[in-house]
């Protein structure tokens, strides 16, 4: 009986939600995204007033890390010196996303297990993971775009072979599916097992959350830092120019060689 109560309670994007202009809204989801944004948006407006030339503050020098030595060092070596433009992003991806999950580790269910939660980790959900692969994506591709022009950004999809074209457009399509479900995913799992584990055992609900909850906030740490250096590799591979340095080269090779037949002779 109990496995059939977990079997019941255990749902997948059912939220309470209404309808605006032919839209379905999840309120829960809404109302933690808002939360989210509202939390990153105080977090820069608190920077912007203290940071200092001088000697920074704890809060500064979190960030000073993060944008640096984290974010900046990755983008440089993933995309070289143009890298550091998009630096900005996945700063904004990584604390956007992590704050997103670690919103779910706020006890805000009224029942644990029984009761959905007031303020549930939006990423939980699959239209927030869904939406910000998507926005990656779109802006991966029109990078690519400006970086190789629209014939070379047509003719890498035929790389190395033409034969390969289908393969590499498949690649292209699973991109954002791959990004969605793992972050999806892992944060949806963590809220499984405390449904689970509250249906078949009530009495240790209690003792397991608080045993969980910090493996969810490292597990929310990881997959925020995952979906930014995804970002920054996408970016990285959208931009490069290994093709044309590829061809140039032969180019420059084939000349030579010309040159030393001729002089020889």
């Amino acid at each position: 009986m109990r496995t059939l109560y977990a079997a019941k309670t255990i749902t997948v994007g059912v939220h309470p939600h209404l309808s605006l202009f032919g839209l379905t809204i999840d309120t829960d989801i809404a109302m933690s995204t808002l939360l989210a944004l509202a939390i990153v948006i105080f977090m820069g407006l608190r920077l912007r007033a203290t940071v200092t030339d001088g000697v920074p503050g704890k809060f500064q020098l979190l960030w000073e890390i993060l944008v640096v030595d984290i974010v900046g060092d990755l983008a440089t070596s993933a995309v070289g010196e143009k890298g550091k433009k998009f630096v900005p992003i996945g700063v904004t991806v990584f604390i956007f996303v992590l704050i997103c999950n670690w919103i779910g580790f706020l006890p805000t269910a009224m029942h644990p297990g029984q009761s959905g939660e007031i303020f549930p980790a939006p990423t939980s959900d699959v239209n927030l993971p869904l939406a910000l692969a998507l926005f990656v994506i779109t802006w991966v591709h029109i990078e690519s775009v400006r970086a190789r022009r629209l014939g070379g950004y047509l003719r890498h999809y035929g790389k190395p072979y033409a034969a390969l074209t289908p393969i590499n457009l498949v690649e292209e399509v699973t991109k954002p599916i791959t990004l969605t479900l793992r972050l999806f995913g892992n944060l949806f799992s963590g809220g499984l097992m405390i449904v689970v584990v509250a249906a078949l055992m009530a009495k240790a609900v209690g003792p397991f959350e608080i045993i969980w909850k910090p493996f969810d906030l490292a597990i929310g740490a990881i997959q925020a830092y995952i979906f930014m250096l995804l970002t920054i590799i996408y970016f990285g591979l959208a931009m490069s120019h290994d093709e044309e340095h590829e061809e140039k080269h032969e180019k420059k090779k084939e000349k030579k060689q010309t040159a030393v037949l001729e002089t020889s002779q």
